[in-house]
């Protein structure tokens, strides 16, 4: 109970003291920012709990649990939500936001990485679909933090699209409900994981195949699978760069954490050949759709958001390739999770800079800021220099060329009259550098503590 508390307690007593205090202050961003870091502890803790052969439960019934699957999902998202907390609006430095835009981010930003947080915990379907949703409603009031006209529209663009994602996704879980209450009866476990695993081998095949169908189009939509992704461009290029780095880097993962967890009930109840074809499907078309938008876009928020799409269909195309696939696939999570929020982080600082999102606006972003220029074409590498998958060899190369020339336009050439030379505040780079150096550390090796995690989640997934 305890590590779960130190897990889940912090984000809200955040958002709460956010809430309380007016007018605000930047103290109350500091104490977020430093009780994110208490949740980042207790992420590590679950991980070395996992390590140790232990499965960590709280609550009735195991209302809340966390293996493999869940630790590291629980720690991507204590990583991204303390560096939002940290580089975030509301400490004091220099920003665009106001005392009460700075007060809504650290309420509502907090509640976002608790409703993830829970998301990944929770061991009952029902309670899981329900934090789904919430992530909906605590990052679209973010995006607007600005308000302009593009970004109120991305806003409800998100809600519309992301809400009817997560009513398909309700459906398949009603359907499935019912299919498992016909074989085993009522049960008030009856919407737990471990429950729903061990009965998979009964489950009647047909219901439980379109049960998935509608799983996999709902949460694929929140996680910008297309052509479910109309809403990701849009959201993210709008979205303050510390919410982009959130929904980029960890909300599309936990959507895809809630698809992996019923691919491995589907496995379980009916084989792996089903859930094989829908993942290469959506995975080779997400690849696809998102490689040929990269070629012609102008915003280099949308650029990043566009990476996000190709991204998220090389960890489907991923599970669908047994064992060692769902290895890289979620090694490859972990991997996207650092590089891309790193990513919008520093695409906010050179907003900041520029005063535009518009690639040709920026020109001689090595010269004018040459610790964040540096970061962020060595970032970018880090996106695009993945080994490619045989099949879509085109698709990536067609990718990594478009991002390469947008980031040439950006990092050389003359400052436009007027843009000031320097970094200014040169701290935040400390922590977005320690992400570079872990990008770095995992593309020469493989530590063993995350090579034995990976390992369980391979088994996890039916695998």
């Amino acid at each position: 109970m305890t590590t779960f508390a130190l897990l889940l307690g912090p984000p809200l007593l955040a958002a709460l003291l956010a809430a309380v205090v007016r007018p605000y202050r930047p103290v109350v961003g500091w104490v977020g920012a430093g009780l994110s870091l208490v949740s980042l502890g207790a992420a590590v803790a679950l991980w070395r709990g996992v390590l140790a052969g232990a499965v960590p439960t709280s609550g009735p019934h195991e209302f809340l649990r966390a293996d493999a699957l869940s630790t590291l999902l629980a720690f991507c998202v204590s990583v991204v939500g303390s560096l939002a907390a940290w580089l975030g609006p509301g400490m004091g430095g220099e920003d665009d936001y106001d005392g009460a835009q700075a007060r809504r981010f650290r309420i509502f930003g907090s509640l976002f990485t608790f409703t993830m947080m829970f998301a990944v915990t929770s061991n009952n379907v029902g309670f899981m679909w329900i934090a789904i949703e919430a992530t909906t409603i605590t990052s679209a009031l973010l995006i607007p933090l600005h308000v302009t006209k593009a970004s109120v529209e991305a806003s409800w663009k998100y809600i519309l699209i992301g809400s009817i994602g997560v009513a398909l996704a309700f459906a398949g879980t009603v359907l499935a409900y019912f299919d498992f209450v016909s074989v085993a009866g009522r049960q008030a476990e009856a919407l737990n994981w471990t429950v729903l695993m061990t009965w998979a081998p009964r489950l009647h095949a047909p219901v439980t195949q379109l049960a998935f169908v509608f799983i996999l189009i709902g949460y694929g939509t929140k996680a910008g699978l297309a052509p479910m992704h109309t809403w990701l461009p849009d959201a993210h290029s709008e979205a303050p760069a510390p919410l982009s780095a959130m929904m980029s880097g960890v909300l599309l993962a936990v959507a895809l954490y809630a698809v992996i967890r019923w691919e491995a009930v589907v496995n379980a109840a009916v084989g792996t050949e089903f859930t094989d074809g829908l993942f290469i499907v959506l995975g080779v078309l997400s690849i696809a759709i998102a490689a040929f938008s990269l070629v012609v876009q102008r915003n280099y928020k949308r650029l990043l958001a566009y990476s996000s799409i190709e991204h998220t269909g090389l960890m489907c195309v991923g599970l669908a390739l047994g064992p060692l696939g769902t290895f890289a696939a979620m090694l490859h999570l972990l991997n996207h999770t650092l590089a891309k929020s790193m990513m919008f982080f520093l695409a906010g600082r050179v907003l900041h800079r520029y005063r535009t999102t518009e690639i040709g606006g920026v020109s001689g972003l090595l010269r004018t800021m040459p610790w964040t220029g540096g970061l962020f074409a060595t970032g970018v590498l880090a996106v695009v220099g993945l080994p490619p998958f045989g099949l879509f060899l085109a698709l990536l190369a067609v990718a990594f060329v478009s991002i390469i020339g947008h980031l040439n336009r950006m990092l050389y050439g003359a400052p436009a009259a007027g843009t000031a030379v320097g970094e200014g505040s040169g701290w935040p780079l400390l922590p977005l550098g320690l992400c570079m150096g872990a990008l770095v550390v995992l593309g020469l090796t493989l530590p063993a503590p995350l090579r034995t995690l990976l390992d369980r989640i391979v088994e996890i997934a039916g695998r």
